[in-house]
């Protein structure tokens, strides 16, 4: 069964309804129990870093998914999601987020020209293949919505990259664990793809 985390900071129904779209099933829930039995775990994310991470401890969320990922079980984080999966965050002070891969979490820091949140369409620079890009093709557009993005210290975590005024890491992978910061379940036919060979795993 796949979980998606509920901790009251994503579009929760909408990520369900994109694995519904490609015929698979996933069940929202907020019970560390479930999560810790999940065969596949989801986490979304919209919203502030330091208020997630808030909620994600008073739920006794933190154990749970930090042992999924160390279990190798398939873990997918979208958007916030994959933020939240470093070590730090910049976003309104500093921030200790999962841990589970070393490097931060930092505002776009562009010309004038460039409007911040990076917001809307754009393109992937797929830096290595991925079982969960099966079926997306190199310049596939996604959609994004978002004012920081994840700095990994090892640049070989990097699956897709993406550019706004100088290329930045859209989407990470390390065995069974995956992050997007763009939405596939808001990216139509390419982000329904993924959602359904991460279902496929």
């Amino acid at each position: 069964m796949i979980v998606i985390v509920d901790y009251q900071m994503g579009n929760l129904r909408s990520v369900q309804k994109g694995f519904e779209k490609v015929g698979r099933e996933a069940m929202i829930s907020s019970d560390p129990a479930v999560i810790a039995a999940a065969e596949k775990v989801v986490l979304p994310g919209v919203g502030a870093f330091q208020d997630a991470m808030a909620e994600l401890r008073r739920r006794d969320l933190v154990t749970p998914l930090q042992e999924a990922i160390a279990a190798n079980r398939p873990f997918l984080g979208i958007c916030l999601g994959l933020q939240l999966l470093f070590e730090r965050s910049f976003e309104d002070g500093e921030h200790e987020g999962l841990g589970v891969l070393p490097g931060d979490v930092v505002r776009f820091d562009l010309p004038s020209e460039y409007k911040v949140p990076h917001m809307g369409w754009n393109q992937a620079i797929i830096r290595q293949p991925s079982p969960i890009l099966r079926g997306v093709e190199e310049g596939a557009y996604f959609y994004f919505v978002h004012s920081y993005y994840a700095a990994p210290l090892d640049a070989d975590v990097v699956a897709i990259e993406a550019d706004y005024h100088r290329p930045f890491c859209a989407m990470i992978q390390r065995e069974n664990l995956f992050a997007t910061q763009f939405h596939p379940e808001k990216s139509q036919a390419e982000g329904l793809k993924i959602l359904r060979n991460f279902a496929d795993l």
